[in-house]
């Protein structure tokens, strides 16, 4: 059956799509700085004299960003929908950039968890933007694909934090690492001259003629491709988009993917803030166990890539599922005593396992739901999420206060993998009670427009 995003009928031009796809992947390469250095800095913070903070402390410190994120992911994903993708893309990179300046500065654990906090708004708020202008402006038969070179971004971003780490810890301190994930501000005007306004958004606020216009700037011959077509009259009020976000077809869904997610979540941001740590109670020095901090980043950033064209080939449900059960399987590998090679191959296979099967969920979850409550979706499911990344750095300080065996912190975070698994097994296939349904066979089929 013929469709208006058909690959005959997209007509928009590859230098547009890759121009979106690169400022899009800049911005998630910045939250994922900023994200990822609170685990490279958590060891330094561990021995910081001043401070005397305890691993429970510890782990709180890292939730505050997470706890902001909770509140931006739903309030930016909606507000993107209703506001303006890419405004709301820009405003999130200038506040969480601004705010690691202050919590350099910060002097005491209050002012860093405060500042902290604050960026957290931001941080949340630029992957529900990123990932719908990314599905957007990208054609059906890649949009699995470039959403997993978009989210490469986030892990190469926790790899840049480790490498700076370990370039700067031990000379300049861990307030040196902090400061530098406000490089980002340099670079928003650059940000805000190539990235353009999503169409979806200009269409389902009636904007017609500022639509078209930006279309003919942009080279973009049809808008067919663009338009809202899962409600009659669809608009971008308030109203109409929750709507769509919790209508009664997408309860199983909803639950599901938010279920996935907050798992995938939890994984996540406990790995990234405590490997570096558990590793070095393990008997690693601080610059080693960094490392696995960068081998879990640079592990996921390629996993990204490799999951994302399975998606595009195949069932999505069923990948992340088997990557989900791969991740809990190299988690549980390392409570053994294996050699550095061997841990290293693990902390791999458990960074494709969580980041990499989390963003190629979130990119199923961006198309699933209807084009003009795409960014609300996204944002509502995250934000849930964010209770479960909140809790990951909380459960792993509350684990090392127990003092139990290392092996406990894998065993658990296993066992978290293994479940979300099983919700992303659960969710039904898009829209398969409904009449102008498309297959859902595929990522491209899932990721693409009705």
């Amino acid at each position: 059956m013929a469709n208006a995003s058909a690959p005959s009928a997209w007509a928009t031009p590859a230098r547009t799509t890759h121009t979106v796809l690169f400022v899009c992947w800049l911005a998630i390469l910045f939250e994922g700085y900023d994200v990822g250095v609170m685990g490279a800095v958590l060891p330094a913070l561990a021995e910081d004299k001043q401070w005397a903070l305890s691993p429970l402390q510890l782990g709180v410190l890292g939730s505050y960003a997470l706890a902001g994120m909770f509140v931006g992911s739903f309030a930016v994903g909606t507000l993107s929908d209703l506001l303006g993708r890419r405004r709301m893309l820009l405003a999130c990179v200038t506040l969480f950039s601004l705010t690691m300046i202050g919590a350099a500065w910060a002097p005491t654990p209050t002012w860093f968890g405060l500042f902290r906090f604050i960026g957290g708004l931001g941080l949340g708020g630029v992957i529900p933007a990123a990932a719908a202008l990314t599905i957007e402006y990208s054609p059906p038969a890649k949009r699995g694909f470039n959403y997993g070179v978009m989210y490469s971004g986030y892990s190469l971003g926790i790899l840049c934090s480790a490498a700076v780490a370990m370039a700067l810890l031990s000379h300049w301190g861990w307030r040196s690492v902090i400061a530098v994930g406000a490089v980002p501000l340099l670079l928003v005007p650059l940000l805000a001259r190539l990235l353009p306004e999503s169409l979806e958004y200009l269409l389902a606020k009636g904007d017609e003629a500022g639509a078209r216009a930006q279309a003919q700037r942009l080279g973009i011959a049809s808008l067919d491709a663009f338009r809202p077509r899962e409600v009659a009259g669809a608009k971008s009020t308030w109203r109409d988009v929750m709507a769509a976000v919790f209508a009664p077809r997408h309860l199983r869904a909803t639950l599901c993917f938010w279920g996935a997610l907050f798992l995938g979540m939890m994984l996540v941001y406990g790995l990234n803030t405590w490997l570096p740590q558990i590793m070095r109670k393990n008997g690693y020095d601080l610059g080693s166990s960094i490392s696995f901090l960068l081998v879990f980043s640079l592990a996921s950033a390629v996993g990204g890539l490799v999951l994302g064209r399975f998606a595009d080939k195949t069932e999505p449900r069923r990948i992340v599922a088997l990557f989900f059960l791969a991740g809990a399987a190299g988690i549980y590998c390392l409570t053994y005593n294996n050699p550095l090679v061997v841990n290293y191959v693990w902390v791999a296979l458990a960074g494709v396992g969580s980041i990499s099967s989390s963003l190629i969920l979130t990119g199923y979850l961006a198309g699933y739901y209807p084009a003009h409550a795409r960014g609300a979706a996204t944002g509502w499911a995250l934000s849930f999420a964010r209770i479960g990344a909140m809790s990951g750095p909380i459960v792993g300080g509350y684990l090392a206060g127990l003092k139990l065996p290392l092996a406990w912190n894998f065993i658990v975070f296993s066992c978290a993998a293994v479940l979300a698994a099983v919700f992303v097994i659960l969710i039904p296939r898009r829209y398969a009670d409904e009449p102008q349904a498309q297959s859902a066979s595929g990522a491209t089929q899932a990721l693409q427009r009705p």
